[in-house]
């Protein structure tokens, strides 16, 4: 099941009942807004005990559409690329 931002909230609202919940929205919003920034300039963002992301370029290239077999000029492209951590791994693997 995968989780959104509504059920998160939910979460830490429940989790932390003196936090209002306008003010535990903001808080999500401003770390979300600040991985989408680093990442947008290029940097990695580091979460320790969870994970690192980082962008990867895509060069361009020329590809094709398998439906009609033409050739397609794909322009150079930012992906983001996650790393988890070992402590994530293992807790996800019940290693510890």
């Amino acid at each position: 099941m995968a989780i959104v931002k509504s059920k998160l909230l939910k979460q830490l609202s429940n989790n932390y009942p003196n936090f209002l919940k306008k003010d535990l929205e903001k808080f999500v919003d401003i770390i979300l807004k600040e991985i989408k920034r680093t990442l947008k300039k290029g940097d990695r963002v580091e979460l320790r005990g969870f994970g690192v992301f980082s962008t990867n370029r895509q060069k361009a290239r020329i590809s094709r559409n398998p439906k009609t077999g033409e050739k397609v000029h794909t322009p150079e492209k930012r992906t983001i690329h996650f790393k988890m951590s070992k402590d994530l791994f293992k807790k996800i693997n019940n290693e510890e």
